[in-house]
């Protein structure tokens, strides 16, 4: 169970547009969470390993050694 609060005009946009296509609210933010889910845990990662990369944590790689160690070197 989930319930958030939304700005009127957010509010009123969902609605509409429920009305327009006989879907529900909980349809259209079920779909908008399930959409951006993905992207907001890479962006939460990416911060993460750039917090640690700048705290010397740990190490970057050019594309070269990448494929060194890789064992991908043509």
């Amino acid at each position: 169970m989930l319930a958030i609060r939304l700005p009127s005009d957010v509010e009123a946009r969902l609605e509409a547009l429920a009305k327009a296509t006989g879907r529900t609210k909980t349809f259209y933010a079920r779909e908008a969470i399930l959409e951006h889910l993905d992207d907001l845990e890479d962006l939460y990662l990416a911060e993460q390993r750039l917090i640690a990369n700048r705290a010397g944590e740990s190490a970057t790689y050019s594309l070269d050694e990448a494929e060194r160690i890789l064992g991908l070197e043509d």
